[in-house]
């Protein structure tokens, strides 16, 4: 810029004589100076001593001058929770910001850390705000570059500086997240050797990792000092099983403890308890379970006519291959279950078979039959309730599509996409817990592989069988209830609460990318949105045509009800199958994970001293409880569903559309919170303040 030219005079020729010199035009550098907020994460070690470097890019690639954020704060600018404000200057005008990009170097003595950014916001000259969702973790020095905040499909992502960057990121992602074959046969997984292998936007925090370590070690420690973490006795008083953890017990766990006999509590935890997944309307009796009306009942077809009989049919079970621990072999029963609605609305079970060829030693056993005859058939049920519950409804249905969903999101969609802002919090943390699952509980040395009593090869049986039975209207809560035949059966709280869940849900998916996809054609355009669902299909349902899953989406209901799947599984449906395992297993005879005895062939052949040899041994009794008890709890860092610690919407529909979203919500919790006040046992799996916004453990 020109100031001006300088003139001397004659008479101030000596005097001025330096100046003289300088008599040429002079011109100021003008510089453009942007103020720039950074918002450090108020996560534990979130902070970092480190030097950190910023530089602003707009649409045409501009950029500014790489800046040193210097603070007068001095090491506190970057402190937990810290919000500092800088300059950064620009030689020349930058137009509208696109970008920024940010690292960070070492600053001896202290050493190179990680450092959680949360946001980056930034005010230019002309008074424009540009808003920069962040929320990753920084652990190298390399330059790493972010987007600014307003959502973009593919086909809107027009500049030439935001088209290059968003095929570079992408082609980066699909190097950072590749696919593995776990098991054969089912759902693949993310490839990784290490947790260190898994970048860290992904990863659990800190506190989670040090909260389950903690209760992990405490647990093993009380079990080691009562001599039980090795004891490969058997029970020999069943009320010392309530002795194991002084104090680890829930009001529900105690409430099992006394009511696990009951025939009416059997019937009821098919509804309300751990897996309400099995039970469907019986209106036709299978050929292989001769249920006969003088066994039970006279007019068993009017029953059966009217709606009030029930199954659970555990045939996916038969001939599994069982375990063998401590060199003894271990049992599971394939059981049949009969259930009946009696005039006061209880589910009463009438009839078990525990095995699935009828025939003279598989007998059918009756409420009739003698108190440890009838008791002993419940106790096979629940065993195998236990392996059938653990494998199918709750590792492969929940954890394993939620990686499944998370995988091709993360190496599919760009982070300014729509759908991966809407989605992430939903899978963030699940790769992690997935990653330890596989490698603490169903490795060849897990807790699971270890002590239940499909063990290892039994285990990936079951897991084939569950995912070459597995239908997409049996993921959507709504067609599965219907199919079912379970719509009008009182007392279901699961599905009155889940319906519910999944109502508001599909309102808050169907407005919010309403607001990106304004027609059916938008949804077929958008590459990214179909490179998604194509490798679930692919990786995640096995390429199954015949089971109803999409492999590409043609209109924007098909993928608002799906999206409405994913969320509702990696929240909803993982905390109804998850978050009671301590409440319905913790007292172990009412989930048995393994049985030392073979299911009877007759009747007359039952006592409490072979109940008693039947159960597990105490070791693998207390190594179940302890895993029960680490997965049920709720953690400091725990976020409920609908909860948006991190802003990734700025626009101001999709916020309308959140804080609807909150409100239906917290509507929902209240009501569910009135009516288990009247309730004797309260249902709790699906209250939205309880259910975890992702598979986060």
């Amino acid at each position: 810029m020109e100031v001006g030219v300088l003139h001397l005079g004659v008479g101030d020729a000596a005097s001025l004589l330096p100046m003289a010199m300088i008599s040429l035009p002079l011109r100021v550098k003008m510089n453009h100076n942007y103020e720039v907020t950074v918002i450090t994460g108020d996560s534990d070690q979130a902070n970092t001593y480190n030097n950190v470097f910023i530089t602003l890019v707009d649409t045409d690639g501009r950029k500014s001058e790489q800046t040193w954020l210097r603070s007068k704060h001095g090491m506190s600018a970057f402190s937990i929770g810290a919000v500092s404000t800088f300059t950064v200057s620009s030689p020349a005008p930058l137009g509208k910001l696109i970008m920024i990009e940010v690292n960070k170097q070492p600053n001896p003595p202290f050493p190179e850390v990680s450092w959680f950014l949360s946001q980056v916001k930034v005010k230019s000259p002309t008074g424009d705000t540009y808003n920069f969702p962040v929320y990753r973790w920084i652990a190298d020095s390399k330059v790493h570059q972010f987007r600014e905040a307003r959502a973009l499909k593919a086909s809107e992502d027009t500049t030439v500086t935001g088209m290059d960057w968003r095929k570079k990121d992408l082609t980066q992602r699909k190097e950072d997240y590749s696919w593995r074959v776990f098991i054969d046969g089912i759902a693949h997984c993310v490839k990784a050797d290490s947790i260190w292998d898994l970048p860290w936007e992904i990863r659990s925090t800190f506190t989670r990792g040090m909260e389950m370590g903690f209760t992990l070690k405490a647990g093993m420690l009380e079990l080691k000092l009562k001599g039980l973490d090795d004891c490969q006795e058997n029970w020999t008083n069943i009320e010392n099983i309530n002795n194991v953890f002084s104090f680890r017990h829930t009001e529900l766990s105690d409430y099992v403890h006394k009511h696990w006999k009951d025939n009416h509590f059997f019937g009821y935890q098919f509804l309300n308890g751990i897996n309400p997944m099995m039970i469907q309307r019986c209106e036709v009796l299978p050929e292989n379970f001769p249920v006969t009306d003088s066994m039970v009942f006279p007019k068993l077809k009017d029953e059966m006519k009217k709606g009030n009989m029930f199954l659970c049919d555990y045939k996916l079970l038969d001939g599994v291959k069982t375990n063998t621990i401590n060199n003894t072999q271990q049992y599971l029963a394939a059981p049949l279950v009969l259930l009946h609605r009696t005039p006061d609305d209880k589910l009463m079970p009438i009839a078990i078979q525990l095995k699935q060829k009828a025939g003279e030693n598989n007998p059918i056993f009756l409420q009739t039959d003698s108190k440890y005859d009838w008791l002993t058939a419940k106790i096979f049920v629940k065993g195998a309730e236990f392996n059938m519950h653990q494998l199918n409804f709750h590792l492969l249905r929940t954890h394993l599509l939620a990686e499944v969903f998370a995988v091709s999101l993360l190496r599919n969609l760009h982070m300014v996409h729509p759908l991966y802002k809407l989605l992430f919090p939903h899978i963030h943390f699940t790769l992690q817990i997935n990653f330890l699952a596989r490698n603490l509980l169903v490795s060849k040395d897990g807790v699971f592989t270890k002590f239940t009593a499909s063990g290892g090869e039994g285990m990936i049986t079951i897991l084939k069988r569950a995912q070459s039975s597995m239908t997409y209207s049996s993921l959507c809560i709504p067609d599965d209830i219907t199919e079912r035949g379970l719509d009008s059966l009182p007392n279901f709280y699961y599905r009155d609460d889940g319906l519910k869940l999944w109502d508001i849900i599909h309102r808050f998916v169907q407005g919010l990318l309403g607001h990106y996809y304004e027609d059916d054609a938008a949804v077929q355009d958008d590459s990214e949105l179909q490179s998604w669902i194509q490798e679930i299909f692919k990786h995640g349902f096995l390429s199954k045509d015949d089971a109803g899953f999409p492999s590409s989406f043609c209109t924007v209901a098909e993928m608002v009800k799906f999206v409405t799947m994913v969320i509702f599984t990696c929240s909803c449906q993982h905390s109804a199958v998850n978050s009671g395992q301590f409440d319905y297993g913790g007292w172990m005879p009412n989930a048995p994970r393994s049985l030392q005895q073979r299911p009877p062939t007759r009747k007359g052949t039952t006592s409490k001293a072979t109940m008693l040899q039947t159960f597990p041994n105490i070791s693998t009794t207390v190594h179940g409880m302890a895993a029960a008890w680490l997965l049920s709890r709720q953690y400091s860092d725990f976020i409920p569903l609908g909860h948006y610690s991190e802003e990734h919407f700025t626009e101001e529909i999709p916020h309308k559309w959140i804080c609807g979203f909150q409100e239906d919500l917290k509507s929902l919790s209240k009501d569910i919170k009135e009516r288990n006040k009247k309730l004797t046992i309260p249902y709790t799996y699906l209250d939205p303040e309880k259910v975890e916004n992702s598979v986060a453990l």
